[in-house]
């Protein structure tokens, strides 16, 4: 009897030790501080805005401060390499686009991280193409003109921008050389707006960019819109055709999305993606997103937005080989 008494003893005390642990309680005290997004994207990118935004309204729905913090570089490791080494707490969460989340890992092979395998999706937040864009002084209105244009002077347009080795710019325009037979070198920027700004002087002639950030640049005349990647139009520059549109499919669209460290609560992970769904169902954040020019996405759970960045890591990866795509480019 004694012996009996003694192993409930045991086991009362064991669950009550469960019961009373961090873990145990992460779903029910979480959060209690304040929660930090890092995005691998420069401040005033589109990317930036939007991660913003979200922050902003997900501080109102958790009851603690959202901040926002920009660490670009490294075609997106730079900021990825940070959550993937901060706690799977939920207080360090990640903003990217595609082209960091699963492009970049398609084609640059030394990057310390498994996107796949080190972080868990928990919401897409925005969807839609990006800009094949020239300075407003290139003498092409569309992308056979540019093409056409391009591969009749190869001495002057030898080159093209996109906002970093890996972006989905740069992917598209070689596959795009592959289709056509144009030749011309990538050259990657730190900075959305920098790139933008070198375009709009007449530094680059040529560029892939996100959908919000060209949008002023754009309307002022001082950039030109040749194409948008995907079968959508942006809402905001509608005048602009897409790939499709011009006799080049590409399927692949790009998006935005919240992921956490592998090894984050269930609990958490569910709870940060019922309430990034409802914000971005919320008629207020659908003009936001119509606003800087993206589309909103239908309301995903995390499961579901986890089989897109499954299936997108292995798509991008075959789409890089098939365009002879290397980090070494």
């Amino acid at each position: 009897m004694a012996s009996r008494r003694h192993t409930l003893t045991l086991l009362a005390l064991s669950a009550a030790a469960l019961l009373g642990s961090p873990a145990a309680h992460a779903d029910e005290a979480w959060p209690t501080r304040v929660i930090q997004i890092i995005t691998p994207a420069s401040a005033g990118s589109g990317t930036d805005i939007l991660a913003r935004a979200l922050a902003q309204r997900l501080a109102v729905a958790l009851k603690q401060p959202v901040i926002v913090d920009n660490r670009p570089g490294a075609s997106g490791a730079v900021g990825i390499s940070a959550v993937h080494k901060a706690a799977a707490d939920g207080y360090t969460l990640l903003y990217s686009n595609a082209s960091t989340a699963v492009i970049a890992p398609a084609i640059v092979k030394s990057l310390p991280y498994d996107f796949g395998k080190d972080f868990v999706p928990v919401a897409q937040t925005a969807a839609g193409g990006v800009y094949l864009l020239v300075n407003r002084d290139v003498p092409a209105r569309n992308l056979r003109e540019l093409i056409d244009l391009i591969k009749a002077n190869p001495d002057t347009y030898n080159s093209y921008g996109s906002w970093a080795i890996g972006s989905s710019g740069h992917l598209m325009m070689e596959w795009l050389k592959k289709q056509t037979g144009m030749k011309m070198t990538h050259v990657p920027y730190r900075t959305v707006p920098q790139l933008l700004t070198e375009l709009a002087n007449g530094a680059l002639k040529v560029a892939w960019a996100d959908p919000g950030s060209p949008v002023p640049f754009v309307r002022s005349g001082r950039i030109r819109g040749i194409a948008i990647s995907g079968s959508v139009r942006g809402p905001q520059l509608p005048d602009i055709a897409t790939l499709d549109e011009q006799g080049y499919r590409f399927d692949q669209l790009g998006w935005f999305g919240v992921f956490a460290p592998t090894g984050t609560n269930e609990a958490i992970v569910n709870r940060l993606s019922e309430e990034i769904n409802k914000i971005q169902a919320s008629p207020e954040m659908a003009t936001l997103m119509k606003t800087v020019n993206f589309e909103p996405p239908p309301v995903k759970t995390a499961a579901q937005f986890r089989d897109i960045v499954q299936n997108d890591l292995q798509a991008w990866k075959k789409l890089a080989a098939e365009a002879g795509v290397s980090g070494d480019n």
